[in-house]
Order: C-alpha cells, then structure tokens, then sequence
C-alpha cells in the first residue's frame, strides 16, 4: 500500500460557511415620517388622545423604519422609555418622525420623536412623546437574521448612536439581573 495515500495527522477541518457580508445603510436611508390629524375616535376619557393611539403611531412609525433599514420583515422586541411630554389633543397634526439609532446582529434600537401642531395653525410644533424601540429583524419562519450596520451621518446621528449602546448595555444587565434572582429564588424553592 502506498502510504502517501494514506492521510496523515489531523484530516483537514470542514470549511467553515462564509457569513455573507452585508453592506452598511446610512440613517438617512430609512428615516422617516409619519403623520396623522388626531380625531374624537382617538380621545380618551379626559378628551385627550389616549396614550395607547400615539404608541401605535410610534410602533408603526418604528416598524416601518426597522422593515427599510434591514430589507424584511421586523418584529418589537422591547419599548424603552417612552415618554408623555405633553397632552395630544383632537385636531392635532401628529408627525411622528423614526430612525435607526443603533443596530446589533439582528436587533436595530429605533428613536422616535412625536410632535404636534394644529391642523390649521401655521405655529410652531411641540414635542409631544418620545420612545426607544428594538426590533429583530426576522425571516421567513420567524428567525432572527442579520441586519446591515447603521452608519451615522452627523454628530447627532453619532451621540444617538453612543446613547443607543449605553441603553443596550442597561437592558442587557437588567435582564441578566432578574434571571439572576429568579435562579436564586427557584433554588430557595420559592415560587412566583
């Protein structure tokens, strides 16, 4: 038998499958707007718009910016912060206004700014709410998968982006936190 047909050492590891490398996207390449004339369907019990109508103008607002930027389908994995600054009322032209802040592997944080003019007022606008949002882009059976990298235009675009990271830090250390507690309390045999 010829042995230099036989291998020799370690046979040749399985090549490994090429990540294919996706190219980056500018925030501008999917920020947008979305605007809406608040009506007497959207009042609550004080005549206000309720809070529930402008966080679906933000989650839409959201999901439309999360859908641009990486290409597909996108789903909300979490809403950070949101915040009520001032009442809408009806008769407000809402513009609800979304960019990519930060992405990850497959998760993208969106910032959301809401605000407010009269339908026939030519006044300045007032910022009425704002939110973060992180969705996870998804394929076909609803797994993750990868997103291109945001690439910030300005210095704001940069300042939101280091803020994006510092909110991403605190959910993730929150979540290990409360696993964390639940393990300890589990092995005390207490039950939530």
């Amino acid at each position: 038998m010829d042995s230099s047909a036989v291998p020799q050492g370690r046979p040749d590891p399985l090549p490994t499958p090429a990540v294919p490398v996706i190219p980056g996207k500018p925030t501008s390449a999917s920020r947008i707007t979305l605007s809406h004339i608040m009506s007497a369907h959207d009042t609550n019990l004080l005549g206000t718009v309720h809070g529930g109508v402008v966080m679906k103008l933000v989650d839409d607002a959201a999901g439309a910016v999360a859908g641009r930027h990486s290409g597909g389908p996108a789903v909300t994995g979490a809403m950070d912060e949101m915040a009520f600054l001032e009442p809408v009322r009806v008769g407000d032209l809402l513009h609800v206004k979304a960019q990519v802040n930060w992405t990850g592997k497959t998760s993208m944080e969106i910032g959301v700014r809401v605000v407010a003019e009269r339908w026939n007022e030519s006044g300045p606008a007032k910022q009425v709410a704002s939110a973060y949002l992180v969705f996870v882009a998804v394929d076909a059976d609803g797994q993750p998968r990868r997103v291109p990298q945001v690439l910030p235009e300005t210095d704001r675009d940069r300042r939101r982006w280091q803020e994006a990271q510092i909110r991403r830090t605190h959910r993730l250390a929150r979540r290990r936190a409360i696993v964390e507690l639940r393990r300890e309390r589990a092995a005390e045999g207490l039950e939530d």
